[in-house]
């Protein structure tokens, strides 16, 4: 449902008070007049020009471009009867929100040729009207011949990325629903065979109780067997599903620093093995903390990724040619330097932070960690 108020455009450099004053203005215009007559005129086409507007608004068929017809034709009479023409910024402002490409063109170009055509006329007609304000004339023709153009780029921008904003949700559903049906897929696999076995195994142990008891236990092993190692594959199903890994973390760190224009060099491979699914999360976290804190806080143009392994660690080691970390702070407030370090607690690691030429942040880890989580 429109509101009377919607008639008037809401660009945040043009407010509301603007257009009432343009709307209160044609008087001032009118009333110079003499001739009571003329005052009448002046008086009904005002009306006339604000309801074809009105109504060019509310209108969604090509009605828009008959109300378009009779405000050009109101804006030439107040042209040449008062020398009034700013009413062809408000019909400028409404052909720059016409969405089909030919009706803009096409009302564009009869705007601007029926606009300057009245104000050469007035001139020619009576020039006391028009000269004492050619510069505000002037002015109003170049917003005729602007605006419209500035308002239909920008519609056509903003539903373009309307359009894109759409598509990315569309991609999104259909990822997580191709990821539904990966986890679906690989459920069915891993469990439909088994679950399948264990109820057709424990129906004929349930035959054989009494008839083979030495068969049945051997049947109730085979079970256990089973489930256990359903049981695993799902542990092991959960494990890929939940962990992150080193190779495609760097590729999205790669992103985040390509978007904030800082150049990325890699040292070393980003692939530790064996490395247990737990220590391998962490790693990913804490280097892309310390990635982002780079690209916040830093105000350099280059960050080094630096991967090492060895019989005792895992280490990776993140630089960059920044401002540094001022001395004596401790750290910048909120800058994620507490949050690596509480990971790596977990982990028994630790963060070693190097404040010279840039910032270093070294996060290592122990490998012994892996050889607890076997254990387990």
């Amino acid at each position: 449902m429109h509101r009377w108020y919607s008639i008037f455009p809401k660009n945040p450099w043009l407010s509301i008070y603007t257009w009432i004053a343009f709307c209160l203005l044609p008087f001032f215009f009118i009333f110079k007049s003499s001739s009571p007559l003329e005052i009448l005129i002046g008086i009904s086409l005002l009306f006339l020009f604000f309801l074809s507007y009105r109504f060019s608004f509310k209108s969604k068929s090509g009605l828009v471009y008959m109300w378009l017809s009779f405000e050009m034709i109101i804006n030439i009479a107040m042209t040449l009867l008062f020398g009034f023409v700013y009413f062809a910024l408000f019909t400028a402002f409404f052909i720059g929100n016409i969405k089909s490409t030919t009706g803009f063109f096409i009302m564009y170009g009869l705007h601007i040729a029926t606009t300057l055509g009245a104000v050469l006329a007035g001139f020619f007609i009576e020039i006391d009207l028009l000269l004492p304000q050619l510069h505000f004339i002037l002015l109003c023709l170049i917003g005729t011949v602007l605006l419209p153009f500035h308002l239909y780029n920008r519609n056509k921008q903003e539903n373009l990325e309307g359009q894109l904003e759409v598509a990315n949700e569309r991609i999104s559903e259909l990822v997580i629903f191709e990821e539904r049906q990966r986890i679906a897929r690989d459920l069915h696999d891993t469990l439909g065979q088994k679950l399948s076995l264990i109820g057709l195994k424990s129906d004929l142990v349930a035959k054989l109780m009494t008839q083979d008891p030495e068969r049945a236990d051997k049947e109730l092993s085979d079970i256990r067997t089973t489930a256990s190692t359903a049981l695993n594959e799902v542990r092991e199903l959960v494990s890929n599903m939940r962990s992150k890994k080193l190779e495609k973390e760097v590729v999205r760190v790669q992103q985040i620093l390509k978007a904030a224009e800082m150049e990325l060099t890699i040292h070393g491979e980003p692939n530790f093995d064996p490395i247990s699914p737990l220590i391998e999360n962490i790693l990913c976290m804490c280097m892309k903390e310390a990635v982002t804190n780079v690209v916040k806080h830093s105000y350099g143009n280059a960050c080094h990724i630096f991967f090492k392994q060895s019989t005792n660690a895992f280490i990776i080691k993140v630089k960059d040619d920044g401002i540094g970390i001022p001395q004596g702070g401790g750290g910048l407030p909120g800058n994620g330097i507490d949050g690596i370090k509480e990971r790596l607690e977990f982990v028994n690691g630790h963060l070693e932070i190097d404040a010279n030429m840039g910032t270093s942040l070294t996060i290592t880890v122990p490998a012994v960690i892996k050889q607890i989580n076997r254990g387990e």
